[in-house]
């Protein structure tokens, strides 16, 4: 779980930071990263969610 945190941390980093270079300078390629990125950070938080309900239950 503790993974898990750590590397949902680093995706939202990476997503900001790609964010921020496509609003503020227009970088298409960092547009298409964060949107990548955005995708992958979904599934760590889903998958977030399926251990914290299986921690609860114990």
């Amino acid at each position: 779980m503790k993974n898990l945190l750590e590397n949902i941390n680093n995706l939202i980093a990476d997503f900001q930071k790609d964010a921020e270079m496509q609003v503020e300078n227009g970088n298409k390629a960092a547009g298409t990263r964060a949107r990548k990125t955005s995708l992958a950070i979904e599934k760590a938080l889903k998958e977030f969610r399926k251990l914290s309900i299986e921690d609860s239950k114990k």
